[in-house]
């Protein structure tokens, strides 16, 4: 099981900044689901900046949200993701 989400900042490029439970901080990048269903709707900038955490998963102002698995697994370490990789 990944450790859940405990604060999120929204970052240029349809990017998340996560600090995981685990102490871990690491980027993830949701332009690859800017394609799909209520997802279209975080194409507003003003709308992707809505996001908060809910309970161990990120989710915004229109409903959508994403579990922590997937945050966790998708994501970069953040030197990774300055190096980038």
């Amino acid at each position: 099981m990944c450790p859940g989400a405990q604060s999120v900042k929204p970052l240029p490029e349809y990017r998340l900044l996560i600090a995981f439970e685990n102490s871990e901080q690491r980027v993830f990048d949701v332009k690859p689901f800017l394609d799909l269903g209520l997802f279209r709707e975080l194409r507003d900038v003003a709308m992707f900046n809505t996001v908060y955490v809910s309970f161990d998963a990120v989710a915004w102002g229109n409903g959508v949200d994403l579990c922590p698995d997937v945050l966790y697994r998708d994501s970069l370490p953040v030197e990774a993701a300055r190096a980038g990789h």
